[in-house]
């Protein structure tokens, strides 16, 4: 009786946290395609691009090549963070049915060390690109 509620409890937990990664997946999924279109928008507007438009700033607001560099940024963090995460989330399942202490105590770590993305880092990209709106 107990062993079932356990392991009903551990399939509840694996099938949470199948579902978080999903979401962040679809973030990454979402990052990568503003990205994505926004290098589009920089080289197929009506009027090319040059690397002077690119680093050209209008007040205190960011040029594109900081708006489109931060963003890049932003997105690499999420697409390894999520690499890392779905790895763990996968491997979860084996270890559970062969748990040794220090493999779990390990991905706990991993877990609850989350995100490994520096708040700091994504933070100052925030402060370029919506300079303006901060002042």
């Amino acid at each position: 009786m107990v062993l079932r509620k356990l392991m009903e409890s551990l399939e509840n937990i694996l099938l949470s946290m199948n579902n978080t990664m999903k979401e962040f997946h679809s973030i990454v999924l979402l990052l990568e395609k503003t990205l994505h279109d926004g290098r589009q928008l920089v080289k197929g507007g009506s009027v090319q691009a040059t690397p002077k438009h690119l680093q050209q700033r209008i007040g205190i607001k960011p040029c594109l090549a900081d708006c489109l560099d931060g963003l890049s940024h932003v997105y690499e963090m999420h697409q390894s963070e999520y690499l890392l995460k779905s790895s763990i989330v996968s491997a979860l399942p084996v270890l559970a049915l062969k748990p040794s202490g220090s493999d779990l105590g390990a991905l706990q770590q991993l877990l609850v060390d989350q995100p490994n993305i520096p708040r700091e880092e994504v933070q100052l990209i925030y402060d370029i690109v919506f300079a303006e709106e901060i002042c």
